[in-house]
């Protein structure tokens, strides 16, 4: 069963029992491109529907809005806050018209409810229309961003907690492991020792500097240019509406919204997206590092470094039996590929902005909440399935600390750099000890060089004594 809608296009068949309208359906025959649905991002439809209920209140408030129409606008954005429609979203997330495809699929959702919430039937846009009524004081160019802006800090907010949870694993392997002693490494080459504990907490206290990072990158999304209409002049919107409803937005949401100060500046304005983006694309570099390390500790295991093992998930190899693979890290390197590759698009996306608006926010908004969940769901399987479950070769660490030529280092300043070079050198090439070199050329007596060589007092600053 079908109804007919129409628009300066023309007429067209809209199933009838979808609460969207003929803009959506058009949209949805327009752009096969990603095959990614609005609803698979819930957080957008109730941004959406959040500013819809925002600027419901504004234009009722105002005088502009009958209550019957607002109270009906209202209690269908509750609706679909609370996810009873996410379906009714089905267009492709890359589309053409800056938005306004989604803008006029939340209209027209928001429209269709209200109707049967009044008493009508769908697509009767007499009673509730979705541009009279629903866009109201609006324009695609302030609605959408508004939304992507809200969508993107609760999106936010649920990202931070799932990496706090990632580094609280980190500290409590940096705390189990901190009496393991291994040989620290710059350049792939041994350097001087350290404990696994040092190294695991390093990772921990590397990811907490971007929860800061993150929480004051989002806030940027905090300043709003509902109110401007098609480039920030504000025609067609009530005076007052502009900060009146940034008002009633941080009412609803409990977030601090605030108008921008030029509306003209803000419309087209993506500065607050690319400094985002670069947030997460900086934790995405971290993580990338971190399981670039966690494979090389692994590595073995009997012809690798092989400090730690990792748990194993799945048979390594069709061919090498008894091989088993990092799967786990190497699954989180290639979720930080693309975060990073997301946020070139967003920085190309920003740059191409022209004039008043900035016609390519689709594909920076399906960047932007791709990284975030991706990057969700990628930590909570590192944490869960790997760094929860590594164990340490404890043993293994510590001969490779006592056989390695880098503890010479600890002698600079009792026999100088130049007979430290000399004995490294002559370690190396006659396959000898350190030890026993320093006691052989009598540069040393047994109990100092037994105090400074104990790895124990290589593992932070201290005085030395001649």
């Amino acid at each position: 069963m079908y109804r007919v809608e129409n628009d300066l296009i023309g007429d067209l068949e809209i199933p009838e029992s979808a609460y969207y309208g003929i803009q959506t359906q058009r949209a949805v025959n327009n752009f096969h491109i990603t095959g990614v649905k609005l609803s698979n991002y819930p957080e957008l439809i109730q941004a959406l529907a959040y500013v819809k209920w925002a600027a419901a209140e504004t234009n009722c408030e105002l005088g502009v809005l009958d209550e019957n129409i607002k109270n009906a606008i209202v209690q269908a954005c509750q609706e679909i806050i609370a996810g009873k429609y996410n379906k009714e979203f089905p267009s492709d997330v890359i589309q053409g018209g800056a938005g306004t495809s989604t803008n006029m699929n939340i209209n027209e959702v928001v429209a269709n409810i209200a109707l049967e919430i009044m008493g009508h039937k769908k697509g009767e846009y007499q009673f509730c229309s979705p541009h009279d009524h629903v866009n109201l004081s609006q324009s695609t160019n302030d609605a959408y961003p508004t939304s992507i802006k809200l969508a993107a800090i609760n999106s936010n907010m649920v990202l931070i907690d799932h990496l706090k949870q990632l580094i609280e694993s980190f500290r409590k392997k940096g705390k189990e492991f901190m009496h393991v002693l291994k040989m620290g490494r710059t350049q792939l080459q041994d350097a001087v020792p350290m404990t696994l504990g040092q190294e695991f907490e390093a990772f921990a206290e590397t990811l907490s500097e971007d929860v800061e990072r993150l929480t004051q990158n989002s806030n940027l999304f905090l300043e709003i240019n509902m109110g401007a209409t098609a480039i920030g002049t504000g025609l067609n919107a009530i005076p007052g509406y502009a900060e009146l409803c940034a008002k009633k937005l941080a009412e609803i949401t409990q977030l601090p919204f605030i108008s921008a100060k030029n509306l003209v500046e803000a419309t087209p304005d993506t500065g607050s997206y690319v400094i985002y983006s670069s947030a997460l694309k900086r934790v995405a570099i971290k993580l990338s590092k971190i399981c670039n390390d966690l494979r090389l500790l692994s590595s073995g295991p009997r012809c690798g470094l092989n400090e730690i093992n990792l748990p194993a998930m799945q048979p390594g190899s069709s061919i090498m039996p008894g091989k088993v693979n990092p799967v786990i890290p190497e699954a989180m390197n290639q979720t930080c590929f693309k975060v990073i590759g997301n946020d070139l698009t967003v920085t190309m996306a920003a740059e191409s902005g022209q004039l008043q608006l900035n016609v390519m926010e689709p594909v920076i908004a399906y960047s932007l909440l791709e990284s975030v969940h991706i990057l969700m769901n990628a930590m909570d399987c590192l944490r869960i399935n790997c760094i929860d479950g590594i164990t340490a070769n404890e043993q293994h660490c510590k001969d490779m600390v006592l056989n390695s030529i880098g503890i010479v280092t600890a002698l600079n300043p009792y026999i100088g750099y130049k007979n430290s070079t000399k004995i490294a050198k002559e370690a190396l090439e006659k396959n000898l000890s350190v030890y026993d070199l320093v006691l052989e050329n009598k540069l040393l007596s047994k109990e100092k060089l037994d105090e400074i060589l104990n790895p124990q007092n290589m593992l932070g600053p201290h005085k030395y004594k001649d």
